[in-house]
């Protein structure tokens, strides 16, 4: 006589049969999300809208929340990579959505963070300059992902383009692996309540000397690269660009590029 563990335990085909089932409610659910985002598309092309639909501030709040909704076996990673794809697809719907890629000494991992955070509906190119990418990142609806490690200091170029912002930090997972690119466009940069900001300053300065002089002042700061005279900072939370202490923070040539959200499992 079998225990009652082993009597509530369903059988392979049942099984088999309810993963039949959850595949067909979840076509019909994702066949009207996709006709839901069509109408918007629609919608805003009748209203004369046609400018870039990308909001990353509404996408790490929408994220986050499903990250803290309960779950019994979906995985960080299954769930960001499911709704990724699907924002994607959204977005595509909407104009002529597009990556400009600069690889870096690592291309391939380049591709694939870019990937992760931008999903498969967007065309995605390959450039051999940053400044091809960020020329991408100056077209409508276009978008630029450029390595942090690299010999020339790319993202110094957007002090003198105020525009173009940095608006995420790949990858959004710790679990996969460090924080080693970044996205560009003409977006709208928006604190999403666990945020990070992107500081470049030309001090001649040792990194340990800012970082100190920028604790004195309350800011939290963190060398991601260095390189032509230029280095660049992570700022623990959203600092607007006139703000009081970076202003006294040492250098002569400094500035707020832009923020994104920390990664989502930190």
């Amino acid at each position: 006589m079998g225990s009652d563990a082993t009597d509530a335990t369903p059988s392979l085909d049942e099984v088999r049969w309810r993963l039949d089932a959850i595949d067909g409610e979840l076509l019909k659910l994702l066949d009207e999300r996709a006709s839901l985002a069509g109408a918007v598309a629609a919608a805003k092309r009748a209203s004369g809208d046609t400018g870039f639909g990308l909001r990353p501030g509404r996408e790490a709040q929408i994220v986050r929340k499903l990250l803290d909704a309960p779950r019994k076996g979906a995985s960080n990673a299954l769930v960001i990579r499911i709704w990724r794809e699907i924002m994607a697809d959204n977005l595509a719907r909407q104009g002529p959505y597009q990556l400009g890629v600069f690889g870096g000494r690592e291309p391939a991992r380049t591709v694939e963070l870019t990937r992760l955070r931008f999903g498969t509906a967007p065309r995605l190119s390959l450039v051999p300059t940053p400044q091809d990418a960020l020329t991408v990142a100056r077209a409508p609806w276009g978008v630029a992902v450029l390595p942090l490690a690299s010999d020339t200091p790319w993202w110094g170029r957007l002090l003198a383009e105020p525009k173009l912002k940095v608006f995420a930090a790949l990858p959004c997972l710790a679990t996969w692996g460090l924080q080693a690119a970044l996205a560009v466009a003409e977006v709208e940069v928006e604190p999403t309540g666990g945020d990070q900001t992107f500081w470049v300053s030309d001090s001649p300065k040792s990194a340990a000397a800012i970082v100190e002089a920028l604790g004195q002042d309350g800011v939290a700061a963190e060398l991601i690269a260095d390189a032509g005279g230029l280095k660049l900072f992570s700022l623990s939370g959203f600092f607007q660009p006139d703000d009081e202490r970076l202003a006294r923070a040492p250098g002569q040539l400094t500035g707020v590029i832009g923020a994104a959200p920390e990664q989502f499992d930190v």
